[in-house]
């Protein structure tokens, strides 16, 4: 599915709203996490998910220019969840350190390990910092580009880069760790 967004695209564009049920499914968890981030609450995060796709939906003929659809779901994600704040938060200042993030996931799928490694790796990337594990999740899982999570979290590259490093050097030494404590393992 990946691959094919220009696809689904093409295809929303021309009004098939089966595609548009395609993009859905695939964007829905990934957004609803940026949301959730933002604003603290499942249900608005929910309400600020469903007023992207429904945005998206009324705005299909204009979609064709968006050259990049994933990052206009993500960066009209982000713009809709900091718009429900200034309006409806009192002014209150979201601090990235403080936002809410859920368990981050690691597809068992993609990685021959056992249950027991997921959750160390699981466990070990739940105990990251809020804003290393929102930037570590978006680079790693969404595919994101550095600059793409720049832009949407309003800070430099070089901040994207130290904290992916800083959490990719907790995760190596972590698995150093469970290597080192392995049967047989000397």
């Amino acid at each position: 599915m990946h691959n094919d967004i220009p696809g689904l695209q093409e295809r929303i564009y021309g009004g098939d709203t089966q595609a548009f049920k395609e993009l859905y499914d695939y964007f829905c968890t990934p957004l609803l996490q940026l949301a959730m981030a933002i604003v603290h609450n499942r249900e608005l995060a929910e309400e600020i998910v469903a007023d992207v796709f429904i945005a998206v939906w009324k705005k299909k003929e204009g979609l064709y220019q968006a050259s990049n659809l994933k990052w206009y779901l993500y960066a009209a994600t982000r713009n809709i969840a900091i718009n429900y704040l200034r309006k409806y938060a009192h002014r209150k200042t979201l601090y990235l350190d403080e936002a809410y993030l859920p368990e981050y996931e690691v597809n068992p799928e993609a990685q021959l390990i056992s249950n027991e490694m997921m959750q160390h790796i699981n466990r070990a990337i739940h105990e990251l910092p809020p804003q290393c594990r929102l930037i570590f999740k978006l680079v790693k899982e969404d595919g994101l580009k550095y600059r793409e999570v720049a832009i949407l979290l309003n800070i430099s590259i070089k901040t994207v880069e130290n904290q992916v490093g800083i959490a990719l050097k907790k995760l190596t030494k972590m698995k150093a760790l469970l290597i080192a404590s392995l049967p047989g393992a000397q």
